[in-house]
């Protein structure tokens, strides 16, 4: 398998990654050679499937259940698109993407699917040494403690006050004073509710409960959440190197004088205009030019139909001319 260096260093890194985590299937290959990695990888074979299986049960330890497997036992895809079904729900792959499953996909796209899921897996964590903040941060959020707050995020719900708090907030009633009226409170609380339900209908995320499950899973917003934390870091790198020089510049000054364009476009028109004359003179000069060329060489019927050329017909009218004259005198 011919692959390029980038490839092959992606492949080690990734398989790495296999035996810091204590992957079973890797632990007594020994593979030395780049090579030989990346083919283990990205070519379709049984141990190839096997470790994609391991990953996936490593993420959702329910996944390879005799139950869930042998329900879809009839469809020689089936395993495949249970994986392709996972990585969907993490947002890494499409529902249909059973090539890069099985390994027909491109040696790149295999590698990134690999390293992403990987990352998920429970113990694939840098050393406490190398985290940054934002990694610290991240793994705070999504510690198992706080699942319940983000899931109260995820499905807010408005909780009845506490008898110690509704205490405070009770206010006695206050008669009405000859003359003053009280707005209309019904009103209000219909015409709100009603633009309420209007924005309901435009937020698609509150169209169904389940596909929020899904899309907003933990796994799934840790990946956009590193993914996001990657692309802040890509930016902050290119602008500290090459866009700060540019920011720290004067806008450019324009000259106020914009009608030389106009008056210089007039006369780009005009000299076009003129050539397109020139153009179609030299073209009629041609076309009299032929015209006087076949004249000259081109016999044709004259007087008493005999068929001369224009000068030999010129000839004999000089010498009819000439006798005419003689004649005269």
């Amino acid at each position: 398998m011919a692959a390029s260096l980038i490839e092959k260093q992606f492949a080690h890194r990734v398989y790495d990654s296999l035996q810091t985590l204590s992957c079973p299937l890797v632990q007594d290959l020994y593979l030395q050679e780049e090579e030989s990695m990346l083919e283990l990888l990205c070519s379709p074979s049984v141990l190839r499937t096997d470790i994609l299986t391991w990953i996936c049960c490593s993420i959702n330890p329910k996944f390879g259940t005799s139950e869930t497997m042998s329900a879809e036992s009839k469809d020689p895809d089936s395993f495949e698109k249970k994986i392709a079904a996972i990585g969907q729900e993490l947002m890494l792959c499409k529902a249909d993407d059973l090539d890069l499953i099985k390994g027909k996909a491109s040696p790149q796209r295999q590698l990134r699917f690999l390293e992403q899921l990987l990352s998920l897996v429970t113990g694939c964590r840098k050393s406490a040494g190398h985290r940054t903040d934002v990694e610290v941060l991240l793994y705070e959020v999504f510690a198992a403690e706080n699942m319940p707050h983000l899931r109260q995020m995820l499905q807010p719900e408005l909780d009845p006050w506490p008898a110690h708090i509704e205490a405070l907030h009770e206010v006695p009633e206050l008669t009405a004073k000859p003359g003053e009226e009280f707005p209309d409170v019904s009103d209000l609380l219909h015409s709100t509710q009603t633009e309420l339900e209007q924005l309901q209908s435009k937020c698609d995320l509150l169209d169904s409960a389940e596909e929020n499950l899904t899309a907003f899973s933990p796994s799934s917003l840790r990946l956009a959440a590193r993914d996001l934390m990657q692309q802040m870091m890509t930016f902050s790198h290119l602008y500290e190197t090459d866009l700060r020089v540019y920011c720290s510049r004067d806008p450019p000054s324009f000259s106020t004088e914009t009608d030389i364009f106009q008056r210089v476009q007039q006369k780009l028109l005009a000299c076009n205009t003129e050539l397109e004359m020139q153009k179609e003179i030299s073209e009629a000069s041609g076309l009299v030019g032929e015209e006087v060329k076949r004249l000259q060489t081109q016999p044709r019927y004259w007087s008493r139909g005999e068929k001369r050329t224009l000068p030999e017909q010129l000839e004999i009218t000089q010498r009819v001319g000439n006798i005419v004259s003689q004649f005269d005198t």
